[in-house]
């Protein structure tokens, strides 16, 4: 006996200082928008923490030193951010590495993303916060520009900013980036399909809609 096929979830664990994340995001985009020009139901899309550096302090880091100490020096920081700044192009993003003055702490990012979750699709945040630290340069650790950014996407501003001052959701941030370890997550962005396929990096678009389409082929009863 088989079961009748449901429509499939994808997890996504992300941060959103990661530019293969942004990528992957948008890998996911394409997916959806083939689905959708088929006529097929799209899945729900829920976005998980991974934070890439949880010990940064708050009001962040000089991000030219980071980069210099993260991959060894300048030129071969130069030399991966060219081929990210490729990957980017060829994926609709216009990445404007020069205007990043400063690496954040993506903690309350996460909260917030978290936040609006509870209140609906986070994915216009989630692209709002790439677009905003990735093309902008906007610093995503402060409380201000992450209430800015929230009311871009829809939210209420002022919500948003009573939130982030509050404690809420740390916790759980937390308590979610223990599970994605328990599930040997070690890099971002991850996607889990329908809770059984795992697609780790930047997919191609055409991975995800495979994954997709094989997530709602009923599975056998026991």
């Amino acid at each position: 006996m088989e079961t009748e096929p449901t429509l499939p979830i994808v997890d996504v664990v992300s941060d959103v200082v990661c530019p293969w994340c942004y990528i992957g995001k948008r890998h996911l985009d394409a997916a959806l928008a083939t689905l959708a020009e088929a006529g097929q139901p799209l899945p729900t899309v829920r976005w998980h923490p991974y934070e890439l550096n949880p010990d940064l302090p708050a009001e962040g880091v000089d991000r030219r030193d980071y980069l210099e100490r993260k991959f060894g020096g300048a030129a071969r920081a130069a030399q991966v951010y060219d081929r990210v700044r490729r990957a980017g192009t060829q994926a609709g993003i216009a990445f404007d590495f020069e205007r990043i003055a400063l690496q954040p702490n993506t903690r309350d990012a996460h909260r917030l993303i978290a936040w609006a979750q509870t209140r609906g699709d986070a994915t216009a945040l989630v692209e709002r916060l790439f677009r905003a630290y990735f093309i902008e340069g906007a610093f995503v650790g402060s409380h201000e520009v992450l209430a800015g950014l929230a009311s871009d996407a829809g939210e209420d501003r002022d919500a948003a900013l009573d939130f982030l001052a509050s404690e809420m959701g740390r916790g759980e941030v937390a308590e979610a980036e223990v599970r994605a370890s328990q599930l040997g997550i070690t890099g971002v962005p991850f996607f889990i399909v329908d809770g059984r396929y795992g697609l780790s990096g930047a997919q191609p678009a055409e991975a995800i809609v495979e994954a997709l389409r094989r997530a709602r082929v009923p599975q056998a009863a026991d």
